[in-house]
């Protein structure tokens, strides 16, 4: 079966027009738990979209601060669960780190349901030591405004479904490198990063991150995880993000749409003079 076949699913609904109704059938994008177990012992549950689900892992242990390479992850493998015999658990082996169930228990349910405030969040990013991305990055605001329409062509189960969000990498002349798509905002940035880290391509440090959806406190953090200087979107990042970005020296674009965008931390990355 395919990653799109995956992805989506086909039912009966009814829609209502102008006082008339009809039934038709309408794609639905998949959503499934994906268990994550590091050296047999349950670590996390995300719900995602299935597909690259060994990028997704990668990313998360990367972007989390649980492995600094790959090498610490010798063995990926995704399986299937006891209850639904779907392919919804990747084994983890580590290698040179150890995880402590307890710690990294109450460390995602906190960020999960918000628990923690902003200034615990930021300073839970410089405890990690993550470093300021590359100073002498930038892009053309010509190729960057290129972006949202390269990465909506390249969103094959949205087109379907209109359900989900996309994230991607691209080069400083403005070639899409990888694109994934996920049900979370924050999956979607995982898988991009696992791509990186399993593809031996960290640090990103001249590479641009495009979002489909808002820039939030995590696509930040993983995308400065990640080494990337610029993270652009069509909408509006939050406060928190923002914060982060300027004390991290990230650039950060927002409502990119046709010929307009707005940057909220490091403009002189994207925004130059006439003359250049």
């Amino acid at each position: 079966m395919s990653v799109l076949q995956r992805n989506v699913d086909l039912t009966q609904v009814f829609e209502w027009q102008d006082g008339g109704t009809r039934g038709l059938q309408d794609w639905l994008v998949a959503e499934e738990p994906l268990e994550i177990r590091v050296d047999g012992t349950p670590l996390s549950v995300t719900m995602r979209t299935p597909g690259h689900e060994l990028e997704l892992v990668a990313g998360f242990l990367f972007t989390e601060g649980l492995i600094r390479t790959a090498d610490q992850v010798p063995a990926l493998r995704l399986g299937p669960s006891r209850e639904t015999r779907k392919d919804n658990v990747v084994e983890v082996e580590l290698t040179g780190t150890r995880i402590e169930p307890e710690y990294l228990h109450r460390n995602f349910f906190a960020t999960s349901s918000c628990g923690i405030c902003g200034k615990a969040s930021i300073d839970s990013v410089r405890v990690r030591g993550i470093q300021h991305p590359n100073p002498h990055f930038k892009m053309h605001p010509d190729i960057l405004c290129g972006l949202p329409e390269k990465l909506r062509a390249g969103q094959a189960v949205f087109g379907r479904t209109g359900a989900l969000h996309a994230a991607a990498n691209f080069s400083v002349t403005g070639e899409l490198l990888a694109l994934r798509e996920d049900v979370g905002r924050h999956n979607a940035v995982d898988k991009v990063v696992g791509w990186a880290l399993l593809g031996n391509m960290l640090p990103l440090s001249e590479h641009v991150l495009m979002v489909s959806g808002r820039d939030g406190f995590e696509v930040v953090q993983k995308a400065l995880a990640a080494g990337l200087p610029i993270v652009a979107s069509v909408s509006a990042p939050s406060g928190l993000a923002v914060q982060l970005a300027r004390e991290l020296g990230l650039t950060l674009v927002g409502f990119l749409r046709g010929r307009r965008f707005v940057v909220y931390a490091g403009a002189p990355r994207c925004i130059w003079p006439a003359s250049q």
